[in-house]
């Protein structure tokens, strides 16, 4: 009996082109439509390799669509350039872990992958612009993030050591602010390096010094976000509960290009505060908390939502009006369960609108 064979399929010259990026090298392969996986290639991750690359791909056909790994990280200069090149990029997440250790890893795989991902439409996020406001934000955002952390831990360095130090140096320091506090310590004229008490003077002036350093470096970021929030989303930081930073945080993950959001259900699915359904069987109608998400959007909301509950009438209403219904206060706007259990870990609970209280 003859054996029965698949026959070749021709290419039709619509190709999608995944990529595995990484620090030094990126690896490309074209999947066709219909014939599935022509080539793969590896490129430097360098202007040279991003042009040889699109090259490459080209001379497969019409590119319908980019789906690169790590648009936000080592992929980042390569979606810029792809963009520039007006060709479509999808963003796409690493591969399953079951099928990953099913069918083995390697940058090939993952570049095949990555393409298949977008051909099955599982992978369809556009990935955000890198060159405008929030990308600027988000780079201030990150000093200052960092100043902020290495100020708080200047601080309490300088306290604890402060304990070692003589009974008059503590004393003057009691109720003292950390800036009043940091001014004092700056100002110590140790003398010569011969004893405890010299040492400690010397680092109490060093700490002071660095914490005056870091809180006036964050205080000069703090006025750029500031003055570039100010400008990029004034009604956003006009509305009641939303600071400087909280819109900051929002716009970060919104980016450049928000027409890529396309409805108030999918921010809240990408803030995590969505619910997800938790039907099974003779149940239906329950969702439970939803701990995916951007965490710093989420924590972001949620601030949000705290200084609105105390203090904005209208919100004041809606939660007591759902409070009335038998609902929780947390599951009003972050689908927080009804019925908590283990601490408020868990639950179910019935749809609601994610961003009520915002209204």
């Amino acid at each position: 009996m003859t054996a029965l064979q698949l026959p070749d399929i021709a290419p039709s010259g619509h190709i999608v082109v995944g990529v595995d990026t990484h620090k030094h090298i990126h690896v490309a392969a074209v999947v066709d439509t219909t014939a599935g996986l022509r080539s793969t290639l590896s490129v430097t991750a360098d202007r040279d390799g991003f042009e040889k690359l699109l090259a490459w791909a080209r001379s497969f056909g019409r590119i319908l669509a980019f789906g690169v790994e790590g648009t936000g990280s080592y992929g980042a200069a390569l979606t810029s350039f792809i963009r520039r090149h007006d060709t479509l990029v999808i963003e796409v997440s690493r591969p399953n872990r079951r099928l990953r250790r099913l069918n083995g890893k390697s940058d090939t795989l993952d570049a095949e992958n990555a393409a298949r991902a977008v051909l099955s439409r599982t992978a369809t996020a556009i990935p955000k612009v890198t060159d405008g406001t929030a990308e600027m934000v988000r780079q201030l955002k990150v000093a200052y993030d960092t100043a902020v952390k290495a100020r708080t831990a200047a601080m309490v360095t300088l306290k604890a050591m402060l304990v070692h130090a003589p009974d008059d140096v503590r004393a003057s320091a009691e109720a003292k602010t950390p800036l009043a506090l940091a001014h004092k310590f700056s100002r110590l004229r140790p003398s010569l390096l011969e004893n405890t008490t010299d040492s400690i003077k010397h680092t109490l002036r060093s700490l002071s010094r660095r914490w005056i350093s870091l809180d006036e470096e964050a205080g000069a970021l703090n006025k750029m976000i500031y003055d570039l929030v100010q400008e990029a989303v004034p009604q956003l930081v006009e509305s009641y509960g939303i600071s400087t930073h909280t819109a900051a945080e929002i716009l970060i993950v919104v980016g450049d290009n928000p027409e890529r959001i396309k409805s108030e259900a999918a921010l809240a699915k990408l803030a995590g505060i969505s619910p997800i359904p938790a039907s099974s069987g003779m149940t239906s109608g329950r969702y439970r908390i939803n701990r995916g998400g951007h965490r710093q959007l989420n924590a972001a909301i949620y601030r949000a939502a705290i200084v609105r509950m105390r203090g904005h009438e209208p919100t004041k209403v809606y939660v007591a009006r759902r409070t009335a219904e038998g609902k929780m206060k947390w599951s009003n706007w972050s689908g927080h369960p009804d019925k908590p259990h283990n601490g408020g870990n868990g639950g179910v609970h019935d749809q609601e609108d994610s961003t009520s209280v915002f209204r």
